[in-house]
């Protein structure tokens, strides 16, 4: 997968209702302002720091874990 289709799936599960796509903590004010990273931006910095990991997989995971239960 190419960064701009692993992008736009990001963006397309973080406004998905039925997901759970918070923001996470970063402890560096500097890069994060806020100490908030948002999901996409957290999502795509681990990918691009696993090059093994498997985009598809990885996302298709990440559907599944975050999916809100009813």
């Amino acid at each position: 997968m190419e960064e701009l289709d692993i992008l736009s799936a990001l963006k397309v599960m973080e406004t998905d209702q039925s997901l759970v796509t918070k923001s996470a903590y970063r402890a560096n004010s500097d890069l994060w302002p806020g100490n908030r990273i948002s999901f996409v931006d957290a999502h795509l910095a681990y990918l691009k720091s696993h090059p093994a990991v498997n985009p598809a997989h990885y996302l298709s995971n990440l559907r599944l874990m975050l999916r809100i239960k009813p």
